[in-house]
């Protein structure tokens, strides 16, 4: 009968355990926080983009009626509404002619970072101004107001 030699197992030991943790615990550290604002800075693409988009619908009305939308709900008409406001915040009639409309396909968007509807001015000084409805500050610190 041989007795063979006993061969040495061939396992981690529990410091290569702990280093290994640490060193992943560590990288997680680093990666998540720029990760953790990911939902609210889409938001704020989609804030801007919204407001790009209706602002320049706005803008196009006002180029070809030389009046600004009522309201939001103006630029997605499929005939041309009647009325649309001066640059002095007074009610003038729109000739159906000019109009060019629609300015905007489907539904008005809302404020994504908020989810209300965005703000749109028709008193002088600030008529055809569109806003975010957000109050605060955006990850590069801007305020949402200023945008």
């Amino acid at each position: 009968m041989s007795i063979r030699p006993r061969m040495p197992h061939r396992a981690f030991t529990l410091i290569e355990l702990l280093v290994v943790i640490v060193v992943i615990a560590v990288l997680a550290a680093i990666v998540i926080p720029k990760f953790q604002d990911q939902g609210k800075r889409s938001k704020e693409a989609s804030l801007k983009s919204n407001l790009s988009l209706i602002r320049n619908a706005v803008a196009l009305f006002q180029a070809d009626t030389g009046y600004y939308p009522m309201s939001l709900d103006d630029l997605k008409a499929s005939s041309a509404p009647a009325q649309g406001k001066d640059a002095a915040g007074t009610s003038q009639n729109i000739n159906a002619a000019d109009w060019h409309g629609p300015y905007i396909q489907g539904a008005i968007p809302n404020d994504p970072v908020s989810g209300a509807a965005f703000t749109y001015s028709t008193t002088a000084p600030n008529v055809g101004k569109v806003s975010s409805s957000a109050s605060g500050t955006a990850s590069d610190g801007t305020a949402y107001s200023s945008w």
